[in-house]
């Protein structure tokens, strides 16, 4: 009875499909057999459809690329932040390394107790040295000013030796200014006696005559040089044959054969018996190389003598050559006479000095110097001489 039920309920179901089937096919048939306006108004609708469809997909294309946008944005953000993240974790370690250094430093300070020993030490150390700073202070300004004043002597017994070997009064009072500028250094009125007398010195100096040495032996130089140039000048008679010739002249307008000869004779011969000059003989050769050469020598001796200041041995050097220029030159030539006339003048040229003595300047800085050292000795202070016991008990 069931399946009948079933079977009855079935039926009418299919039916019902049939039905919609021919309602479909009829429905069909109606739309075939519409007028051509529908048509048109269902493309119209499709078109829309269409285009709605389309305008869909470009937002939704729009969308999905602003979606796609804000992803990768997102990962780059994430990319930074782990850079970031890592840029911080090493700074932390660096962080750190640096306590864990400090730490280990702090545990090397020493502790309170021996900073406070180090403290102690530290001043006991400073007062030490600030005392051998004084002490040091004391012995090289005493030794400094025995060493300055030493020096005062020493330049001038160096200026009392050049005036006595090389006669240099220029060196001389350079060295005797210096000693007056150690002496005024002193600043000590017991200096008073010995800064006078080195004031005279100086004011003797100054006012001694300094001869030209220098210049003196490079004239007599210059005179060696023109020696080379000297010859001797062939005499010229006013008259031929002299004697001669007035004998051959006796015989007038015709003359006699020993005239003829006599006058021959007077062109190779002249015989004068009123001659009042010295006729000099003629040099030439190895006669004339000679007595250029004592010219010469007797020159460079003079040059010696001007240079080393000795009066005596210039004057006879230049007496010398000026009697060879007068014994075998003419005073005509033009060359042996300006020769004549350069050593005339050269021998009234002085070339020794008479130097001071600076012999009371030096016994008054020595006089000095030795009271400073009795006062200081007196008062216990430490001198030059004592500067090694000094270093020795320090």
């Amino acid at each position: 009875m069931s399946e009948a039920t079933t079977a009855n309920e079935a039926a009418p179901k299919k039916n019902t499909a049939q039905d919609q089937a021919y309602a479909s096919a009829d429905a069909g048939v109606e739309l075939s057999n519409s007028p051509p306006l529908a048509g048109r108004k269902s493309s119209g609708a499709g078109k829309s459809l269409v285009l709605l469809a389309l305008l869909v997909g470009v937002v939704g294309a729009g969308t999905g690329g602003w979606g796609l946008w804000q992803l990768h944005a997102l990962d780059t953000r994430e990319q930074q932040q782990l850079d970031q993240l890592q840029a911080v974790r090493s700074d932390a370690q660096e962080v750190a390394r640096a306590g864990q250094s400090l730490t280990e430093r702090l545990n090397q300070l020493p502790t309170p107790a021996e900073l406070e020993g180090r403290n102690q030490l530290l001043s006991q150390l400073q007062g030490d040295q600030q005392l051998l700073n004084q002490r040091l202070e004391t012995a090289l300004g005493a030794s400094r000013q025995d060493w300055r004043l030493a020096e005062a002597e020493h330049l001038l017994r160096l200026a009392s030796l050049r005036l006595s070997a090389l006669q240099d009064i220029p060196s001389a009072t350079a060295l005797v200014n210096a000693a007056d500028e150690i002496l005024h250094e002193q600043d000590d009125p017991a200096a008073f006696a010995a800064r006078e007398q080195v004031a005279k010195a100086l004011l003797a100096l100054r006012s001694t005559d300094n001869p030209d040495r220098e210049g003196l032996f490079l004239q007599l130089a210059a005179l060696r040089e023109q020696t080379s140039a000297l010859n001797t000048l062939a005499p010229n008679f006013s008259g031929e044959g002299g004697v001669l010739r007035e004998l051959a002249d006796e015989g007038g307008a015709d003359p006699q054969w020993w005239q003829r000869g006599l006058s021959t004779l007077a062109q190779y011969f002249r015989i004068d018996f009123s001659a009042d000059e010295n006729i000099r003989p003629l040099l030439a050769g190895q006669e004339l190389s000679q007595v250029r050469l004592a010219l010469s020598l007797a020159l460079e001796q003079a040059q010696w003598a001007a240079l080393h200041g000795q009066s005596e041995i210039y004057q006879q050097s230049l007496h010398q050559a000026r009697e060879v220029l007068n014994v075998h030159f003419a005073t005509e030539n033009s060359n042996s006479g300006a020769l004549i006339s350069q050593v005339d003048e050269l021998l009234k040229r002085p070339v020794k000095v008479v130097p001071p003595n600076l012999a009371p300047a030096l016994n008054a800085v020595q006089a000095y110097i030795q009271a400073k050292l009795e006062a200081r000795t007196k008062q216990g202070e430490p001198t030059a001489s004592g500067e090694a016991a000094v270093g020795g008990e320090q």
